[in-house]
């Protein structure tokens, strides 16, 4: 089974849509894009240095905005059974549900950019931000964030939980690290996203989706919520909204993978942390980064194999492990 993932904010890099600019149609998708939302992708995505990108209100859209344009190059002229399953790590969940068909491409974009804006907002209250936390076992790294006040915001299995709060709590973490870990790593984010800090994020966005017309996926439509498949467009939409909040859950999302019958992941534009994840957490399963428009043919290749009469099924030879 093949499984399509998005990744979430971070994984942004200063020019990394340049390349992608010069496959036909995409410059003007994104300024379509650009004009619709007010903010110029192209300018984001070519010119801007990492700190301008690091912001939560651009870097967000950039992101939906890239994966996007990766998956439309990567599936034009495929037959959208062949994937197995759709997810999104954190704002990548909307480019799934996008991938997936609960909202069009137009809707994703509008409704992003609020997101970017509302947790950007937020953000601003109180100085937050996120650090990996590398190594450790799962129970006692939990234990220690929440004695410093912190959230185990992103736990993403494979030996790696992001933790959330203020500057001061996460100073702390970096002061006194859990009992058998190896490294904490503060991560170039704006704020502490998934926590209790962006409450007044979800009222803003339960306001933005009133009007929004959701489809039921096409394709298995996987949540950060707990890792269950939603088969309903109104649920995956009001997760969407709630999920700004409330931890990601990956580690379960690649559990669900893993029970689907997963051989093989491909993770669109700006590809990489969601396979290094991957790697570790479901081993025999073959993993393919779209960084640049270079990967399209081998990523075409590796989606040949799964092409069949019915969802899910296997290339000739292949086992799930």
């Amino acid at each position: 089974m093949l499984v399509l993932v998005a990744p979430g904010q971070g994984a942004q890099t200063p020019g990394f849509l340049t390349p992608w600019l010069e496959l036909p149609g995409v410059a003007d998708r994104l300024r379509e894009w650009s004009a619709a939302i007010d903010l110029d992708l192209v300018h984001y995505g070519t010119e801007a240095d990492a700190e301008r990108i690091r912001d939560t209100a651009v870097a967000q859209p950039l992101l939906v905005a890239a994966g996007l344009v990766s998956a439309r190059a990567l599936l034009e002229g495929v037959d959208e059974s062949v994937l197995g399953a759709v997810a999104g790590h954190s704002v990548g969940e909307l480019t799934a549900a996008a991938i997936g068909g609960v909202l069009t491409p137009e809707a994703t974009m509008a409704l992003v950019r609020r997101r970017g804006l509302a947790m950007a907002e937020a953000a601003a209250v109180t100085e937050t931000g996120m650090t990996a936390v590398l190594g450790g076992d799962p129970e006692t790294v939990t234990a220690h964030l929440e004695k410093l006040g912190l959230t185990p915001a992103n736990i993403n299995g494979a030996g790696q939980i992001v933790a959330a709060g203020t500057t001061e709590q996460l100073a702390a973490l970096a002061e006194e690290k859990p009992e058998g870990v190896r490294m904490v790593r503060p991560l170039a984010v704006a704020g502490a996203f998934h926590t209790h800090h962006m409450a007044p994020a979800v009222s803003a966005l339960e306001k933005a989706v009133e009007g929004v017309e959701a489809s039921d996926p096409r394709v298995r439509y996987v949540s950060n919520q707990d890792g269950r498949v939603v088969a309903d467009g109104r649920e995956v939409v009001r997760r969407l909204v709630h999920q700004v909040s409330n931890p990601v859950r990956w580690d379960l999302c690649m559990e669900t993978f893993k029970e689907l019958g997963v051989t093989a992941l491909i993770e669109v534009c700006p590809g990489g942390t969601l396979t290094g994840l991957a790697k570790r957490a479901l081993p025999g399963v073959r993993t393919l980064a779209l960084k640049t428009p270079d990967q399209l043919d081998a990523a075409r290749e590796l989606i040949a194999e799964y092409t069949g009469p019915a969802r899910g099924d296997e290339p000739a030879g292949a086992t799930a492990e």
